[in-house]
C-alpha cells in the first residue's frame, strides 16, 4: 500500500482526498494545509484516520510517504513539486502543471533524474466516455476527423490566478492530445475579454492541425452551464454532453458525400448530405477522478509514465502560452 500526503484542502482537495481514501491500495496518510479552517474541515471528515500538518517540510521528511498530491494554486506548484521530487516522492498534481513552460521542463528533467513519476490530473482523459470516443476514432468508425468543437461555460467560478482558458481549455486540449495521439497544431489563434476579472473570463481559441481544425470556448460568464464536445468525421459525427445524466455520448450517422468533381473550386463539384439514424453506445459508469488516481498508482507500481505525464502537459502548455501571447496582441 502506498502512503499519500495531500497538500491543499481547499476547493478541489476534498475531492482528491475522498478518492484516495476510497482506493483500497492507497492510504491517505497526511493532509497538509496552511489554513487552520481547512484542516478543521478535513478533521470533521477523517477524524483520527489520517494525520494533519501545517508544515510541508515535515511531509518531505517523512520517509514513509510515497506520494505527494498537490492541490494548491498554480503559482505554488513548481516549488512544491520540486521539493517533493528532491525528497524522493512521486507527485500527483492538479492542472495546470506549472505556471511557466520553463518550470514544467525543469520538473520533467528532475523527475527523470530522481526516477519518480509525475502525474498531472488531466482528469477528462480518464473519463469512460472520453475513453470510448478514443476507441471509436481509433477504429475508423467515424472516418477521418475533420473538426472538433468544444464548449465549457457557466457562471463562475472566477479565478484570479489563471484565465478561463488556463482553467477550462486545458481539459479540452488534454482530451484532443489524447484522442489525436499527441499531434501538434500548426497554427494557433486566440481572443478573450477580462470581464469582472484581472484574467480573461471569456476566451476563444482556434487551432489548425495538418488534417483537422479545433475551436475552443472557455467561458465563466454564461447563464447556462455546458460541457460539450462535437467531433465531425468524414463518415459519422459524434456529440459528447458531459452534463447529461444519461446517454452522454451520441453517434450521428450523418456525413457529406462528394457526388461529382474533385476540386471544391470546380463548377461541377457537388456534394450531398446523408442523414440516417443516431445511437448512444453503452458507457460503464466510472468516476474519472478515481480512474486518474488509480492510473497514477499503477504507473508507480509498474514504473511507467502516466498517460498524463509531463511531456503531455508540456505539449498542452506550449499551446496555452502561444494562445496567451496571441490574446494580448
Amino acid at each position: 500500500m502506498l502512503n499519500v500526503a495531500l497538500v491543499g484542502f481547499g476547493y478541489w482537495g476534498p475531492n482528491i482526498a475522498r478518492n484516495i481514501n476510497n482506493n483500497p491500495n492507497l492510504n491517505l496518510h497526511t493532509i497538509c494545509d496552511m489554513l487552520d479552517e481547512n484542516l478543521e474541515k478535513a478533521h470533521k471528515i477523517y477524524a483520527s484516520s489520517t494525520n494533519y500538518e501545517k508544515d510541508f517540510s515535515k511531509v518531505l521528511d517523512d520517509k514513509t510517504i510515497d506520494i505527494v498530491a498537490v492541490a494548491t494554486q498554480t503559482s505554488s506548484h513548481y516549488y512544491l513539486i520540486k521539493q517533493a521530487l528532491l525528497a524522493s516522492k512521486n507527485v500527483y498534481v492538479e492542472k495546470p502543471f506549472t505556471a511557466t513552460l520553463k518550470e514544467a521542463e525543469e520538473l520533467e528533467e528532475l523527475a527523470r533524474k530522481q526516477n519518480k513519476i509525475i502525474h498531472i490530473d488531466h482528469i477528462m482523459i480518464f473519463h469512460p466516455a472520453i475513453k470510448k470516443i478514443k476507441e471509436i476514432i481509433s477504429s475508423g468508425e467515424i472516418g477521418e476527423v475533420l473538426f472538433i468543437n468544444s464548449t465549457r461555460k457557466s457562471l463562475g467560478q472566477f479565478r484570479k490566478d489563471v484565465s478561463s482558458m488556463w482553467d477550462l481549455a486545458v481539459h479540452d486540449l488534454s482530451i484532443i492530445d489524447y484522442l489525436m495521439d499527441g499531434k501538434n497544431p500548426i497554427s494557433i489563434k486566440a481572443s478573450g475579454e477580462k470581464f469582472y476579472n484581472p484574467k480573461e473570463s471569456i476566451t476563444f481559441v482556434n487551432l489548425k492541425y495538418d488534417s483537422f481544425s479545433v475551436h475552443l470556448e472557455s467561458n465563466w460568464l454564461s447563464p447556462i452551464k455546458e460541457r460539450n464536445i462535437t467531433i465531425i468525421g468524414s463518415k459519422k459525427m459524434l456529440v459528447y454532453e458531459d452534463l447529461k445524466l444519461e446517454n452522454k455520448l451520441t453517434i450521428y450517422e450523418k456525413s457529406v458525400e462528394v457526388v461529382s468533381g474533385q476540386n471544391i473550386m470546380d463548377e461541377n463539384y457537388l456534394v450531398k448530405t446523408n442523414e440516417f439514424g443516431t445511437y448512444s453506445p453503452y458507457i460503464k459508469p466510472e468516476d474519472a477522478l478515481y480512474n486518474s488516481i488509480e492510473h497514477f498508482r499503477i504507473a508507480i507500481i509498474n514504473q511507467k509514465q502516466s498517460l498524463s505525464n509531463p511531456s503531455q502537459a508540456i505539449r498542452v502548455h506550449k499551446i496555452l502560452e502561444i494562445a496567451d501571447k496571441n490574446m494580448s496582441m
